[in-house]
């Protein structure tokens, strides 16, 4: 990296900050949600991410405007309060969104400067990107949480508006990298991917990768609903049920035992 890489004045577009969680990589850590998503998932918990775009959400009855324009600096100085609790659990900055790789730029100045001070690094992404564009990424990156949805690219398309072609070639590559450790991620969304032929699929592709840490199942939910209504638009998952506890043990032992990795539901 150019040493006059001026990292902390590199702008972008956020519409949350968590902080204290402890999900989407090891430890507690700081979560920084990126606005912009190329995907149109329709269980999407969060679509206030999917518009880069500045947005006005009724919450709870008020009126909220959703995005902010910050430098990675200021986003640093909030990850740097909790370096105590990161230092002991072994946490630390993860980013989400959204899609994070469709703030690029922004997404490697975050990342940058945390493993300049020393702070684990992840983030959550569905791959959909040029491999350059992640490459570029990949070496300031400890844990990539890699979301695989499906095998089958045209019900990947009905269900989330793009085939998945370019994200599983993208798997291939970052796993072959071997320069950081990837975790598979899959959302486990009735009607769409969570019979046992479809996530055994999943679970033999994943088990192909070379690096990969361990094998996430997250179940369905329906948390994100009020908030298309706060957008104004519909939700339209509305009548699918989330699944049982003994369906998602069931899909976790089928996961295990077609892919031979660490399984495990949530996380």
């Amino acid at each position: 990296m150019d040493e006059r890489y001026n990292y902390r004045e590199v702008q972008g577009r956020i519409f949350d900050i968590q902080r204290y969680s402890i999900h989407d990589g090891p430890g507690i850590r700081t979560i920084v949600f990126l606005k912009g998503c190329v995907l149109r998932c329709l269980w999407c918990c969060n679509p206030e991410s999917q518009e880069y775009r500045i947005q006005k959400m009724t919450v709870a009855g008020e009126e909220k405007i959703i995005g902010e324009d910050i430098t990675a600096g200021r986003v640093l100085d909030i990850v740097e309060r909790d370096r105590p609790y990161y230092r002991r659990s072994g946490g630390g900055l993860t980013l989400s969104g959204g899609e994070s790789l469709c703030q690029p730029e922004f997404a490697k100045a975050l990342l940058y400067g945390a493993k300049m001070m020393g702070i684990n690094t992840a983030m959550e992404s569905m791959g959909y990107a040029k491999y350059e564009v992640i490459e570029e990424l990949l070496p300031y990156l400890d844990d990539y949480l890699l979301d695989i949805k499906h095998t089958d690219s045209e019900k990947h398309r009905r269900f989330t508006g793009k085939e998945n072609g370019l994200m599983l070639e993208n798997a291939v590559k970052i796993a072959k990298s071997g320069l950081t450790r990837l975790s598979v991620r899959v959302p486990v969304v009735p009607t769409f991917n969570d019979t046992v032929e479809e996530i055994r699929a999943i679970a033999e592709f994943a088990a192909g990768l070379k690096n990969v840490y361990r094998l996430h199942l997250l179940p369905y939910h329906r948390l994100g609903q009020d908030k298309y209504e706060g957008l104004g638009r519909e939700y339209r998952m509305k009548d699918i049920v989330p699944p049982t506890e003994d369906k998602m043990k069931l899909l976790l032992e089928t996961a295990a035992a077609a892919s031979g990795l660490e399984c495990q539901i949530g996380g």
